[in-house]
């Protein structure tokens, strides 16, 4: 299945011990996003403390942006990526959100080579 291929690799890179710390520019350059931690995830449920290992493979930047990668449905028709993309923007609560996440969505597609593993260039759903 290629999101489990993609998955893999997604997790083979943010073991790299330079993957922290490595920088993403965008396009014109005007910012520059830095990895400040890189880890499959655990949910801690706030009621009872218990925990849920390999949630998702989350990327968090200097800026308090993150990107998470989550597959799930990986039963006899295939599985499902979702990509999750967080920004915190001081100024631009005005401007349409797929714009603001513009830069971030390029780069969680860089990493992901989503067209590599799945043969898609966009996803299918956007919310």
């Amino acid at each position: 299945d290629g999101c489990a291929q993609l998955m893999d690799a997604i997790a083979q890179l943010i073991q790299a011990p330079d993957f922290v710390g490595r920088r993403f520019h965008t396009d014109n350059n005007a910012k520059c996003y830095v990895v400040k931690l890189a880890d499959d995830f655990a949910y801690e449920d706030p009621i009872d403390n218990s925990r849920v290992f390999n949630q998702g493979i989350r990327i968090v930047f200097q800026d308090g942006s993150r990107i998470i990668y989550r597959l799930s449905g990986t039963g006899s028709t295939g599985s499902t990526l979702r990509i999750y993309i967080d920004s915190y923007e001081k100024d631009d609560y005005l401007v349409d959100a797929q714009i603001v996440l513009r830069p971030l969505v390029e780069i969680a597609l860089e990493i992901a080579q989503l067209k590599k593993f799945t043969g898609r260039e966009s996803p299918t759903v956007v919310t």
